[in-house]
């Protein structure tokens, strides 16, 4: 099968995660062509995991383009001219909801999809928009610009491409053969969100779990330092560490003995070292800065236990958290989106209420205090992450059903639109199945 994956930005500083299920795919065998809206940062390179280097994926197969490309249309195209003018203005009446910003980059998602399609229209089994805002957009229109009728795929992972700004996304539901979520709490928005066509969609949606390479991921159930919490993350507002050092503070009243390593970098950072200063526990705080994915697997297996105080819903389901369980390190963490999940619903570590620091403080203590909760929390953690987040198993789950698929709509997204209720995935009715 040869694959058409659109994404946002590659190479980028954090493409962990999308570098880990492209070599996946590639290793069930697909051949992926990469093609990032995103201009190309020649720099960036360096932070692309190993996995992923020029020997398994040559950089030819991906395909940044200029913007000057977009406006050298050949005369084969010319007859879909119309129908892209039409679907442009759609979509673009969409971004103009969601404010000038959004719809500057839908155009320009949006041209580069024409450029891609004068230059690689033949020879594509399945499209696949790794994530469901621009890239979706940009694979939307190039897939209808396609000499050829194939599988169009849609993955919705959290803030920045479901729940936020969802320009088209309703269209784009509706025009996919399938919709790939995280984690059951995406299935669920996506019911509360739009009820009217979620009978229509509910037997396409599947979830899949973002992987990680056990190998990599040595468990490791001693030789941990003594009272290290770990948080590690962009050093973001939705990410909730002004209330972890809240909790350090509370700690703190309460004599007990610990140490905060941050790790991370972003917009909060000056903001939470003050904070960390007024609540006079800097001497407590360790800011560690951005790390290599090495770095912070090992931090993460030397920490007493990870912390990840989220308040929203930007990461529905924090890869640190499944790395974190795969080394065997004990998890404390916010009650929110697909969080519960991934700690099979408070059986693989323990989750307070976001945004209560008083909660938060209480878990963490908790667990510094008891060592065989932290083992129990260690080695069912493990389990669970074999269970569940084995890269190279999802992997094969997943090319299989890009593979299987067909090709189940054919008009666009118009608001009557209905799919074929034949397949078996439709017969179910009540949501796909997990991949």
């Amino acid at each position: 099968m040869r694959l058409a994956v659109f994404t946002n930005k590659f190479p980028s500083r954090i493409s962990t995660f999308f570098a880990r299920d492209m070599r996946a795919l590639i290793d069930a065998g697909v051949t992926l062509d990469i093609f990032p809206f995103y201009p190309l940062d020649s720099a960036l390179w360096r932070y692309v995991p190993d996995l992923l280097n020029e020997d398994v994926l040559p950089r030819e197969r991906i395909h940044h383009i200029g913007l000057r490309d977009t406006f050298k249309a050949e005369k084969w195209l010319d007859p879909k001219l119309r129908r892209f003018a039409g679907d442009m203005l759609a979509v673009n009446s969409s971004a103009a909801k969601y404010g000038i910003r959004r719809l500057a980059k839908t155009v320009y998602s949006a041209l580069k999809a024409l450029a891609w399609a004068r230059q690689q229209n033949d020879g594509y089994d399945h499209v696949l928009a790794y994530w469901g805002n621009y890239a979706a957009t940009s694979a939307f229109l190039f897939h209808r610009l396609l000499d050829r009728s194939i599988p169009f795929s849609m993955f919705l992972h959290a803030g920045m491409d479901l729940y936020e700004g969802p320009v088209y996304m309703r269209e784009k539901l509706l025009y996919a053969d399938n919709v790939i979520v995280v984690c059951d709490f995406n299935r669920r928005y996506l019911r509360d969100r739009y009820p009217d066509i979620f009978p229509s969609i509910s037997h396409k949606i599947h979830k899949y779990h973002l992987g990680i390479d056990l190998a990599e991921f040595r468990y490791v159930s001693s030789e941990r330092q003594s009272k290290t919490i770990l948080a590690v993350g962009a050093l973001e507002k939705y990410k909730g560490f002004d209330y972890l050092l809240r909790a350090g503070e509370l700690m703190k009243r309460h004599a007990v003995d610990y140490e905060i390593a941050i790790a991370g970098d972003g917009s909060e950072r000056n903001s939470l070292k003050s904070l960390a200063d007024n609540l006079n526990i800097q001497h407590k705080v360790r800011f560690l800065g951005w790390l290599r994915p090495d770095e912070v697997r090992k931090a993460m297996s030397i920490a007493t236990l990870l912390v990840h105080p989220s308040n929203g819903v930007g990461d529905a389901v924090p890869t640190v958290i499944k790395e974190a369980m795969a080394l065997g390190t004990p998890v404390v963490a916010s009650s929110i989106a697909g969080i519960p999940e991934l700690l099979h619903d408070g059986k693989c570590g323990l989750l307070v209420p976001p945004g209560n620091p008083s909660a938060l403080a209480d878990a963490i203590e908790t667990l510094l205090k008891n060592q065989p909760l932290r083992m129990t929390f260690s080695e069912s953690g493990r389990k669970y992450a074999e269970q569940e987040f084995d890269l190279w198993q999802n992997g094969r789950r997943l090319a299989a059903l890009l593979a299987s698929s067909r090709r189940l709509s054919h008009d666009c997204c118009a608001p009557a639109m209905s799919f074929p209720q034949s397949d078996s995935r439709a017969r179910a009715g009540n949501g796909g199945e997990a991949i």
